[in-house]
């Protein structure tokens, strides 16, 4: 159950991103991933101002941080460009059900049966309904853009699951892999996008998106994936779509739809199968 409710927090944080994306859309991409990220690495200053060997992992547990957290979001960056938003979106949350079918692969002595598979896909019908119903309309038809956003999906799923085979690292090392992450997302506003000028507004909402969805949630993530069952999470993830849709409704007044009625209903339904699953 902690690492449920540590789960639930990451994923309640993550809800609020693409609200605050949509309030912070004129900002580019990569400066708007890498001011959040170096925002986000704060959060662990003042564990390492008390221990600086807690920044002293293996180089090759750094580089599978900044594989997940850069490698995650220049994905998706590149796929919302490149492809309808509300699809791309959607073919980036295959990553829980990424998390659950992969999991016998990357992790010993987990096993995966019928009734998670049946959990992930009704899991997924029900982000898919979430994300779609909630759409006002996409553009039909093949974009290159939805290779990245499938890369993006493995890149969040596998670094999820690799983290808990590398040898075990404190929690406050999340803040050196935002730090790092951050200055790559920088270096990559500096070569592909223009300069801009933020005002105290993008600012402050920055701060917001970097002490939250791309900073806290990072460390209870974590916390949750020392502690529990990576099967189990990658199911609770499915609240992520379902709560981003409803705080953007929530956000641009729309009216619930019963298509977000009947995804509520499908996703609640998937991640009590799981959890109850050993």
């Amino acid at each position: 159950m902690p690492a449920n409710l540590y789960a639930l927090g990451a994923i309640a944080l993550w809800a609020s991103l693409a609200a605050l994306g949509v309030s912070l859309r004129h900002v580019p991409p990569f400066l708007l991933t890498g001011v959040a990220l170096l925002v986000g690495s704060l959060l662990a200053l003042p564990f390492v101002l008390k221990d600086r060997r807690l920044w002293r992992i293996p180089a090759g547990t750094l580089l599978l941080g900044v594989y997940g957290l850069f490698g995650f979001h220049f994905l998706l960056f590149i796929a919302l460009r490149h492809a309808p938003p509300v699809e791309a979106n959607l073919v980036n949350y295959l990553w829980p059900l990424f998390m659950v079918v992969l999991a016998p692969l990357f992790l010993r002595a987990v096993t995966l049966r019928a009734v998670h598979v049946a959990a992930a896909l009704l899991g997924f019908a029900g982000a898919a309904i979430a994300i779609l119903g909630a759409g006002s309309g996409g553009s039909g038809g093949w974009s290159w853009g939805y290779l990245p956003a499938l890369g993006s999906a493995f890149i969040w799923a596998s670094y999820s699951l690799l983290t808990q085979r590398v040898a075990p690292f404190p929690t406050a090392a999340i803040g050196l892999f935002g730090l790092v992450s951050g200055v790559l997302s920088l270096l990559c506003h500096w070569a592909l996008e223009p300069a801009v000028a933020l005002s105290g507004r993008d600012w402050a909402l920055i701060t917001v998106m970097g002490l939250g969805p791309l900073g806290a949630a990072f460390f209870l993530w974590d916390k949750a994936l020392k502690l529990g069952d990576a099967r189990q999470i990658g199911i609770l993830s499915y609240v992520t779509p379902l709560g981003s849709t409803a705080l953007l409704m929530l956000v641009s007044g729309r009216a619930l739809t019963w298509s977000i009625g009947l995804a509520a209903a499908m996703i609640i339904g998937a991640a009590l199968l799981g959890t109850r699953t050993k």
